[in-house]
């Protein structure tokens, strides 16, 4: 007697029920989240994704190129004052002829904008790392209306990860005081859902990349 559709039915249910169901193949936890960049394209994952959060970004060939680009930058934005308070920055902007004030001088009433050095530049996130590391302290990189920040290619990392592991090697046991990750300008949408720039923090984010890749300096 030929079995009919219902029985062809039960038939194969049981016959499925019998087997062990598949199992999905076993997750790899030593896999990075998210794939890595090769490290020859860091630095263009970096301006990518530093360009996509609203930072103003200037590539510099030279420290000579880096003269030039902040002194047009200072004029086009009117920067009348430009805190510095790193040495080595003062140093350096001393050498290219570059107006700034390197102490505290009316900081509170003047503070247009400030130059700082950083940690390292997350390529993934677009992210500035910096910290209370430097002469610039806590507020430098926070209470101007603008942050501009010198950096180099060399600095560039793939993830958050490798950049605090870079903090480490950096200052080993005795950590900064406080390590801080700035992903573009200061903004909030809390109040009716308008985006509000500089509410808690610079209203511009501005790195200059020098590139070091064929020099040292």
């Amino acid at each position: 007697m030929a079995e009919s559709s219902r029985d062809i039915l039960l038939r194969r249910i049981r016959e499925a029920v019998q087997k062990p169901a598949p199992q999905p193949p076993a997750p790899d936890f030593g896999m990075p989240l998210h794939p890595r960049v090769p490290a020859e394209e860091l630095d263009i994952a970096f301006v990518e994704s530093f360009r996509r959060i609203g930072g103003e970004f200037y590539y510099c060939e030279s420290e000579e190129h880096f003269f030039d680009q902040l002194f047009i930058y200072k004029k086009e934005k009117e920067l009348n004052n430009l805190f510095v308070w790193e040495p080595e920055l003062k140093k350096l902007l001393h050498q290219g002829g570059i107006v700034f004030t390197g102490d505290e001088t009316d900081f509170i009433s003047n503070a247009d904008a400030g130059l700082t050095t950083c940690e390292a530049l997350i390529a993934r996130t677009g992210s500035i790392l910096v910290s209370a590391a430097t002469a610039s302290g806590r507020r430098l990189s926070i209470y101007p209306d603008q942050h501009l920040v010198l950096a180099r290619t060399s600095q560039v990392v793939a993830d958050i990860g490798d950049g605090l592991a870079r903090v480490r090697e950096q200052h080993g046991d005795k950590l900064p005081s406080m390590i801080s990750l700035t992903t573009g300008p200061s903004r909030t949408a809390d109040i009716e859902k308008t985006l509000v720039l500089g509410a808690h923090g610079p209203r511009s984010l501005v790195l200059f990349l020098l590139d070091d890749a064929t020099s040292p300096a």
